[in-house]
């Protein structure tokens, strides 16, 4: 089984994570462009009861296009995003990939909101396009 570490920047806020992720996926939207600083989000998707967290964490609460509210987990001393939960989804916690720092994380197989995305970003060619 594979263990997986995503941490904040400063180290305090933890996710330790056993086993593979259930979806991988990009996000295009304006809020996801927003949140990370960057032209997408990235999460990986996880059962809930593969993950551990450790440290404080603040929440930040957003409601999506669809009208669906996400939860937002973060450190309160360096900001980093550790995970979300997502309404609807409850068994899940998403986790954002940049988090555990590995190159070597599966690649998305989904990208959604692709009406939004930058036009030099080129998603995996096999994954799941939604406009």
């Amino acid at each position: 089984m594979t263990n997986r570490l995503a941490s904040c920047s400063c180290g305090q806020l933890t996710a330790q994570v056993d086993g593979d992720p259930v979806r991988v996926s990009i996000c295009h939207c304006l809020a996801c462009q927003r949140r990370t600083g960057s032209v997408f989000g990235q999460q990986a998707r996880f059962h809930r009861e593969h993950v551990s967290l450790s440290g404080e964490s603040c929440e930040y609460v957003r409601v999506g296009d669809e009208g669906s509210h996400v939860t937002f987990h973060f450190c309160p001393r360096c900001g980093s995003t550790v995970c979300y939960e997502l309404e609807g989804l409850e068994t899940y916690l998403a986790i954002p990939v940049g988090a555990f720092a590995d190159p070597d994380f599966p690649p998305p197989s989904v990208s959604v909101y692709e009406e939004r995305m930058h036009s030099w970003v080129v998603p995996p060619a096999d994954a799941q396009h939604y406009p």
